[in-house]
């Protein structure tokens, strides 16, 4: 039942927070605007609900400088200070309530992963596809980045088992104060490469 109110209850959270931060996002897409050569946003595919592939939306903390070779520097080398700081902060997540609002993903559910992984997942892996996607989910309030894939694919599979408006709203607060405490939170990369890659069932 909660799963038919869910998609209203992410509605009227994305609009509210879209307003609330709008400020914030018009002078940040503005200064990495600056920083990143015009691009101030970072696409990607990735797969949703069912395994529907959709095109993520970020705000791009890293730049596209390349070496001699052409080939992009390491992460590290291409973060730009305003990078550092949405991201540090969280704020690089902060567009995808674009995503949200168009359907292609929840304020609360498992985190998109990378399109490459479809193939990877055993059955039970697999049902972390079995509800949209959020931004953020049970396994970031629970160590994000510093747990293991088998452990973070135990927590997604427990949201999707669990999923209820009480649970959402624990996670919700939870991500808050994750937030505010700066817990479990890397500046280094992207989340997908701060982690090992996933290379298969564990």
């Amino acid at each position: 039942m909660y799963l038919y109110f869910k998609r209203f209850f992410d509605i009227a959270i994305s609009l509210f927070c879209l307003i609330l931060a709008s400020p914030i996002l018009i002078i940040v897409t503005i200064l990495l605007y600056f920083a990143n050569n015009g691009k101030p946003f970072y696409f990607q595919e990735r797969p949703g609900k069912n395994g529907k592939i959709f095109t993520i939306m970020k705000f791009k903390s890293m730049n596209d400088k390349t070496d001699e070779k052409g080939e992009l520097l390491p992460d590290i080398q291409r973060i730009t200070k305003i990078g550092g700081f949405v991201r540090n902060s969280s704020i690089d997540e902060i567009p995808q309530l674009v995503n949200v609002l168009k359907g292609d993903m929840s304020v609360v559910g498992p985190r998109p992963l990378l399109k490459s992984y479809l193939p990877l997942y055993n059955e039970r892996q697999r049902r972390r596809h079995d509800v949209r996607p959020g931004i953020t989910g049970w396994a970031q309030v629970n160590g994000r980045n510093t747990i293991s894939w088998k452990k973070r694919f135990e927590y997604d599979i427990w949201y999707v088992e669990n999923v209820s408006f009480l649970t959402d709203l624990k996670i919700l607060w939870l991500t808050v104060l994750k937030v505010v405490k700066r817990e479990d939170i890397t500046t280094d990369s992207t989340s997908e490469i701060t982690m090992e890659h996933f290379k298969g069932e564990e």
